[in-house]
């Protein structure tokens, strides 16, 4: 299964770094990546392959989100699909 992370707030050095340790600590392999800086606003959108996961997507999920009230970012996750179907235009 693919996942989809965004990730918004103020930017700040370790952003990326945190989310990368979190999902491979999860075995969770980044597929693609693409992150924006606007004024001091960090934007990030990251596709992730859970297919050799050690956790589940709700485990991965609550690893995520503490990790973004530690540093201060709103870090979201999702299926693919639902990603997909919610910005189906």
């Amino acid at each position: 299964m693919r996942v989809v992370l965004t990730v918004i707030g103020q930017d700040k050095v370790g952003i990326i770094a945190g989310v990368s340790n979190a999902l491979a600590e999860c075995n969770i392999n980044i597929i693609n990546i693409n992150q924006n800086i606007m004024q001091g606003f960090f934007n990030m959108v990251l596709i992730g392959d859970m297919s050799e996961a050690t956790v589940s997507l709700q485990e991965a999920k609550e690893k995520v989100h503490a990790l973004g009230e530690k540093i201060g970012v709103e870090i979201r996750m999702q299926s693919e699909e639902i990603f997909t179907a919610m910005h189906r235009v």
